[in-house]
Protein backbone atom coordinates (compact mmCIF):
# COMPACT_ATOMS: atom_id res chain seq x y z
CA UNK A 1 0.00 0.00 0.00
CA UNK A 2 1.53 3.39 -0.58
CA UNK A 3 1.15 6.43 1.84
CA UNK A 4 -1.84 8.61 -0.23
CA UNK A 5 -3.74 4.83 -0.44
CA UNK A 6 -3.58 4.41 3.14
CA UNK A 7 -3.99 8.36 3.74
CA UNK A 8 -6.86 8.26 1.33
CA UNK A 9 -8.73 4.83 3.33
CA UNK A 10 -7.86 6.69 6.78
CA UNK A 11 -9.39 9.69 5.72
CA UNK A 12 -12.99 7.14 4.46
CA UNK A 13 -12.55 5.22 8.15
CA UNK A 14 -12.63 8.83 9.96
CA UNK A 15 -15.71 9.89 7.62
CA UNK A 16 -17.29 6.49 8.23
CA UNK A 17 -17.35 7.61 12.32
CA UNK A 18 -19.94 9.96 11.49
CA UNK A 19 -22.15 8.11 9.19
CA UNK A 20 -26.04 8.64 10.35
CA UNK A 21 -27.12 4.94 10.35
CA UNK A 22 -29.77 4.15 13.23
CA UNK A 23 -31.22 1.90 10.84
CA UNK A 24 -28.71 -0.70 9.56
CA UNK A 25 -26.50 0.39 12.41
CA UNK A 26 -23.47 0.02 8.79
CA UNK A 27 -21.54 3.14 8.93
CA UNK A 28 -19.66 3.95 5.31
CA UNK A 29 -17.40 6.31 4.29
CA UNK A 30 -15.77 7.82 1.04
CA UNK A 31 -12.68 9.88 0.60
CA UNK A 32 -12.44 11.61 -2.66
CA UNK A 33 -9.06 12.37 -3.90
CA UNK A 34 -9.02 15.52 -6.05
CA UNK A 35 -6.29 16.24 -8.60
CA UNK A 36 -4.55 18.92 -6.00
CA UNK A 37 -3.88 16.66 -3.51
CA UNK A 38 -7.47 17.70 -1.32
CA UNK A 39 -9.60 15.36 0.34
CA UNK A 40 -13.13 15.49 0.02
CA UNK A 41 -15.41 13.03 2.29
CA UNK A 42 -18.81 12.12 2.56
CA UNK A 43 -20.79 9.25 5.05
CA UNK A 44 -23.61 7.30 4.26
CA UNK A 45 -26.88 9.41 5.41
CA UNK A 46 -30.02 6.99 6.60
CA UNK A 47 -33.39 8.14 5.95
CA UNK A 48 -36.72 6.44 7.61
CA UNK A 49 -37.97 6.09 4.40
CA UNK A 50 -34.98 3.97 3.20
CA UNK A 51 -34.79 4.56 -0.35
CA UNK A 52 -34.26 8.59 0.31
CA UNK A 53 -30.70 7.37 2.13
CA UNK A 54 -27.89 8.66 0.95
CA UNK A 55 -24.38 6.46 0.39
CA UNK A 56 -21.31 7.96 1.74
CA UNK A 57 -20.06 8.22 -2.12
CA UNK A 58 -22.89 9.96 -3.27
CA UNK A 59 -22.78 12.68 -0.23
CA UNK A 60 -18.98 13.78 -1.21
CA UNK A 61 -19.13 13.81 -4.91
CA UNK A 62 -22.38 16.36 -3.92
CA UNK A 63 -19.96 17.89 -1.88
CA UNK A 64 -17.38 18.48 -5.25
CA UNK A 65 -20.46 19.48 -7.40
CA UNK A 66 -21.33 22.23 -5.19
CA UNK A 67 -17.71 23.67 -4.99
CA UNK A 68 -17.29 23.51 -8.85
CA UNK A 69 -14.70 20.36 -8.64
CA UNK A 70 -16.66 17.74 -10.34
CA UNK A 71 -13.74 17.67 -12.70
CA UNK A 72 -10.90 17.29 -10.53
CA UNK A 73 -11.54 13.64 -8.64
CA UNK A 74 -8.44 11.59 -8.96
CA UNK A 75 -9.17 8.61 -6.53
CA UNK A 76 -11.84 7.16 -4.27
CA UNK A 77 -11.54 4.84 -0.79
CA UNK A 78 -14.39 3.39 1.25
CA UNK A 79 -14.64 1.84 3.82
CA UNK A 80 -17.31 0.30 6.24
CA UNK A 81 -18.73 -1.98 9.05
CA UNK A 82 -20.45 -1.58 12.28
CA UNK A 83 -18.90 0.44 14.91
CA UNK A 84 -17.42 -1.05 17.74
CA UNK A 85 -16.21 2.11 20.50
CA UNK A 86 -13.02 2.48 18.91
CA UNK A 87 -13.25 1.95 15.18
CA UNK A 88 -14.97 0.19 12.80
CA UNK A 89 -16.11 -4.23 12.55
CA UNK A 90 -15.50 -6.58 9.52
CA UNK A 91 -12.94 -8.41 7.36
CA UNK A 92 -14.64 -7.95 4.27
CA UNK A 93 -13.95 -4.25 2.03
CA UNK A 94 -17.13 -2.31 0.95
CA UNK A 95 -17.63 -1.75 -2.31
CA UNK A 96 -19.89 1.21 -4.28
CA UNK A 97 -23.64 -0.16 -4.75
CA UNK A 98 -24.31 -0.21 -8.43
CA UNK A 99 -26.02 3.47 -7.97
CA UNK A 100 -22.81 4.97 -6.75
CA UNK A 101 -20.97 3.33 -9.70
CA UNK A 102 -22.79 5.40 -11.83
CA UNK A 103 -22.90 8.34 -9.52
CA UNK A 104 -18.58 7.81 -9.39
CA UNK A 105 -18.53 7.62 -13.11
CA UNK A 106 -20.19 11.09 -14.12
CA UNK A 107 -17.48 12.32 -11.58
CA UNK A 108 -14.62 10.84 -13.00
CA UNK A 109 -15.81 11.00 -17.29
CA UNK A 110 -15.64 14.59 -15.94
CA UNK A 111 -12.39 14.31 -14.25
CA UNK A 112 -11.67 12.19 -17.83
CA UNK A 113 -9.91 9.40 -16.10
CA UNK A 114 -10.27 6.01 -14.69
CA UNK A 115 -9.95 6.87 -11.67
CA UNK A 116 -8.48 4.03 -8.92
CA UNK A 117 -11.46 3.17 -5.94
CA UNK A 118 -10.08 1.61 -2.92
CA UNK A 119 -12.38 -0.55 -1.26
CA UNK A 120 -11.50 -1.56 2.78
CA UNK A 121 -12.84 -3.37 5.15
CA UNK A 122 -14.44 -1.59 8.76
CA UNK A 123 -11.08 -3.30 10.55
CA UNK A 124 -8.04 -2.18 8.35
CA UNK A 125 -7.63 -5.79 7.08
CA UNK A 126 -8.27 -5.88 3.89
CA UNK A 127 -7.93 -3.67 0.78
CA UNK A 128 -8.97 -4.07 -2.81
CA UNK A 129 -8.16 -1.88 -5.56
CA UNK A 130 -9.80 -1.75 -9.19
CA UNK A 131 -10.28 0.54 -11.69
CA UNK A 132 -13.84 2.22 -11.87
CA UNK A 133 -14.19 0.67 -15.62
CA UNK A 134 -13.64 -2.89 -14.14
CA UNK A 135 -16.71 -2.20 -11.33
CA UNK A 136 -18.66 -0.42 -13.79
CA UNK A 137 -18.03 -1.87 -17.38
CA UNK A 138 -19.57 -0.35 -20.86
CA UNK A 139 -20.67 2.72 -18.67
CA UNK A 140 -23.65 5.56 -19.67
CA UNK A 141 -22.22 8.77 -19.36
CA UNK A 142 -21.50 12.34 -20.39
CA UNK A 143 -19.37 11.21 -23.04
CA UNK A 144 -22.22 9.06 -24.99
CA UNK A 145 -24.85 12.22 -24.58
CA UNK A 146 -21.75 13.88 -26.83
CA UNK A 147 -21.25 16.27 -23.68
CA UNK A 148 -17.71 15.49 -23.50
CA UNK A 149 -15.15 13.85 -25.86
Amino acid sequence: MTDDRDALIDAARDAATRAYAPYSGFHVGAALLLKNGDVVTGANVENASYGLTLCAETVAVAKIVNEGWIGELAEVAIVGGRPDGDGLLGTDPVNPCGRCRQILNEAAERSQTDILVHCASGDGSTVQTYKLSELLPAAFGPKDLGLID
